[in-house]
């Protein structure tokens, strides 16, 4: 069973949460009273809070191979269609010491005006916290905003070479080979590496030692899938193989978040994107698509980008929604049904 395809440009979608820029305002400093701006009209060191009222709401975006973006129809926040783009970056101390990144998104009339002003934070915000603006630029906010998409082991993660072997994934290196679910053993054309704070959208997932029948602990970043294989259909999918989002198996026990410190994040890339094995279980490698391939190195990517031929997801199983995983036992079910 396969998921259906996307549209025929080869878009992709990203959705986070986000609050309209006017909602996060000035207290004091250089743009008291006045909220969020572009990039132009910042200030260092001028003070934010959240309104009271203040809800993050999901701004859905569809991203195109030539970078372009433009809000998704099914976006809760902005105007479906219109095209929207990334400003920059910007990172916020709290009054608690603690520091908290994010972007702000521009959409953008048909006239070329600004229509909407959009800051997708990293980690939540609170109404009864100040955050100074210690940070702002644009530079490698496309990178940025790709990492977060990308899918991504940690330091230490055991990876099956074509050997059999287990290696410790920062000890791979361009070339090696690796075991591969659906085609043997494939070469290594690019490992990155990146270094993250371990909060919000950016804080990994463990999933213990044998809740999924893995050899040791498994910890990957949120949106990182893993692939189950359904010997009987636990979950009523009518599929016997499965995609399913780290983040939506957490259960508090023997999958949880990771919040705090920082985390060494490592992406494996191959000519196709494969299922491959981690801690003794199935898990994808990075697929480049128009959300993640900012983040190859500038270097490196056109050389890369010529010889890829990634597809989607679903060459490899069924995309499971969150909301057949909310109960108690999803992951045990899982881990039962894998087995027989």
């Amino acid at each position: 069973m396969r998921c259906p395809t996307v549209n025929s440009d080869h878009a992709s979608y990203q959705s986070l949460l986000a609050y309209p820029a006017e909602d996060l305002c000035v207290e004091y400093g250089a743009n008291m009273g006045e909220g969020l701006g572009i990039l132009d009209d910042l200030v260092l060191d001028d003070a934010y809070v959240l309104r009271d009222t203040a809800s993050p709401k999901r701004l859905s975006l569809q991203v195109h191979p030539n970078g372009c973006f433009h809000v998704h129809q099914d976006s809760e926040l902005g105007t479906p269609g219109s095209a929207i783009h990334l400003d920059c970056t910007l990172t916020l101390q709290a009054d608690t010491s603690a520091e908290i990144d994010g972007f702000v998104m521009v959409q953008v009339s048909p006239q070329g005006l600004i229509s909407g002003l959009f800051f997708l934070p990293q980690a939540p915000l609170r109404a009864d916290t100040t955050y100074s603006l210690i940070r702002a630029n644009r530079s490698q906010a496309r990178q940025q905003l790709a990492q977060m998409a990308s899918v991504s082991f940690t330091r230490d993660t055991h990876i099956t070479r074509a050997t059999g072997a287990q290696v410790k994934i920062q000890d791979l290196k361009v070339g090696d080979r690796v075991l591969t679910r659906d085609d043997g053993a494939q070469e290594i054309r690019w490992i990155g590496h990146t270094t993250a704070r371990a909060t919000g959208t950016m804080a990994p997932i463990l999933i213990r030692a044998g809740a999924l029948n893995n050899f040791n602990d498994l910890i990957v970043s949120p949106d990182h899938r893993l692939m189950v294989y359904q010997r009987n259909d636990a979950l009523g999918t009518g599929c016997s193989e499965l995609l399913i989002r780290a983040k939506d198996l957490v259960n508090g026990d023997s999958v949880v978040v990771q919040q705090g410190g920082f985390v060494d994040y490592f992406q494996i890339l191959f000519d196709r994107h494969h299922i491959i094995y981690a801690e003794g279980i199935a898990a994808e490698s990075l697929l480049i698509d128009a959300s993640t391939q900012a983040v190859l190195p500038q270097n490196i990517a056109p050389h890369l980008s010529s010889s890829l031929k990634h597809t989607h997801r679903e060459e490899h199983g069924l995309d499971v929604a969150r909301s057949l995983l909310e109960r108690p036992n999803a992951v045990d079910m899982l881990r039962r049904a894998s087995i027989g």
